[in-house]
């Protein structure tokens, strides 16, 4: 092949819309494509000689290669399904195709394969079946860790589960884990919002009613405990149940049993309860606006998901989720998100939780003109004093260490720096800053930066 031929082989590949790569016998990567680089964050020079484990870090590299597969039976791989890390650490769906690839007389020259990112596809997939698990919530904060330690036995146990949490914290996506991780996965999961209907319509609504109970009533119709046989209710605000409702949910919890609206029978139901709400049941219960009974009956398991404000070191990798998701859904290639924006991001106070940080980074992508977020991409809401910040401590000049050395806050805004960039890793971090990870640990402590982050 001459250079020029070569040359134009070369510019089709590039301009192929997927991630091409080749490898030699001994697994070495003999050509990158740009879209390649565009995927994987790794440029063409940084990848070529080094052997496609070492870029892409899947979990199957050692165990069930798809590309090793082709190479051994001699049989193409089409449209495999896997996961591959960037350069920056971010996990990627990928559609896999690969082959065999072979000179003109037939010998092995080593293999070839196409990739394309699947991102849209699995949160497509993930929206349609309303399907989440484990790593669908995403967080390495203390608290998140706590909670994903604990979550596969609350699961399995099968008893009813109070979730307490402040709107937008995920009671939501907790509800559907739970869920999915337990023996009733194969059932129905049923959500009940408490606070969207009247006392008298959430009645029919969960007990269902029978022909003629009342005048509109022109046949029998089951309710959501009916719908969940064998599976899951989720009954959101659960705070927001009357007392005439909370006496008939306490009968469904101890006797498995309710009567439909104009029924004389009594239905006997096997389903999984879990509950939410963002109120203070306790005080409720002193109040006496809810019922001590019940709330002790829901709360055989009690789980609190805390504010983004008290986890805020997840806040980076919520959005490198989301950029990653939204990003792919509407069709555009985001890289990530400018300093700029990041410290604004970082330096809000989020009385929506996540949700609020999802739909802001929302509002950021379908603005996004380039690869990165800049600042004007984000809503105008986010630019407010500083001192209204649960992180303002991280760039006011009115936070202690500031005032009482200016060193301090240079310093401290020097880490954040780099561990903004290197995704809140910490070896990483230690890495950039020429520091060692112990080091790095005391000072992320000191300046109010720690969190279980590993790395």
């Amino acid at each position: 092949m001459t250079e020029q031929e070569a040359s134009v082989y070369r510019t089709i590949l590039d301009s192929v819309p997927m991630g091409i790569f080749a490898v030699d016998t001994a697994w070495r990567i003999t050509f990158f494509n740009r879209e390649a680089e565009k995927i994987t964050g790794f440029t063409e020079t940084g990848a070529l000689g080094c052997r496609c484990y070492e870029i892409f870090r899947t979990d199957l590299c050692h165990t069930g290669c798809y590309l090793r597969q082709a190479l051994e039976t001699g049989k193409n791989i089409v449209k495999a399904r896997n996961r591959i890390l960037t350069k920056s650490n971010r996990e990627v769906p990928v559609s896999i195709t690969a082959a065999v690839l072979l000179d003109k007389t037939g010998n092995v020259l080593g293999g070839v394969e196409s990739f394309l990112d699947d991102t849209a596809r699995v949160a497509l997939e993930k929206r349609i079946e309303e399907s989440y698990v484990l790593g669908d919530i995403v967080g390495k904060d203390e608290k998140m860790a706590r909670l994903f330690d604990i979550l596969p036995v609350l699961a399995e146990s099968g008893a009813s589960i109070l979730i307490l949490g402040e709107t937008g914290t995920g009671k939501d996506i907790f509800a559907r884990t739970i869920h999915n991780m337990s023996p009733h996965k194969a059932g129905p999961f049923i959500k009940v919002n408490c606070a969207a209907l009247p006392d008298n319509l959430l009645e029919s609504e969960l007990f269902g009613y029978k022909k003629g109970a009342f005048t509109d009533a022109k046949q029998d119709k089951p309710g959501r405990f009916q719908l969940a046989e064998g599976g899951t209710i989720f009954l959101d605000e659960i705070g927001d149940l009357s007392q005439n409702l909370q006496a008939k949910l306490l009968q469904v919890l101890d006797e498995k049993e309710f009567y439909p609206l104009g029924s004389r029978h009594a239905v006997k139901v096997d389903v999984r309860v879990v509950a939410s709400t963002n109120k203070n049941l306790p005080k409720m219960v002193r109040d006496g606006t809810f019922r001590e009974d019940l709330y002790f009956r829901l709360k055989v398991i009690e789980v609190e998901l805390p504010p983004l404000r008290e986890r805020s070191s997840d806040i980076p990798l919520l959005i490198d989720h989301f950029v990653a998701e939204l990003g792919a859904s509407l069709g555009k290639e985001i890289c990530g998100v400018s300093l700029d924006a990041m410290k604004i991001l970082l330096n809000y106070h989020y009385p929506g939780n996540v949700r609020e940080l999802k739909h802001i980074v929302e509002h950021a992508v379908i603005l996004c003109q380039g690869d990165n977020i800049p600042k004007g991409a984000l809503p105008g809401s986010l630019f407010v004093p500083e001192t209204n910040s649960v992180l303002s401590s991280m760039f006011s000049p009115d936070s202690p260490s500031a005032w009482t050395d200016p060193l301090l806050a240079k310093e401290r805004a020097a880490i954040l720096e780099a561990l903004t960039t290197c995704g809140w890793n910490r070896k990483l971090t230690a890495k950039a800053l020429r520091i060692n990870r112990t080091t790095l640990w005391r000072k992320m402590k000191k300046h109010g930066l720690a969190s279980s982050t590993e790395g």
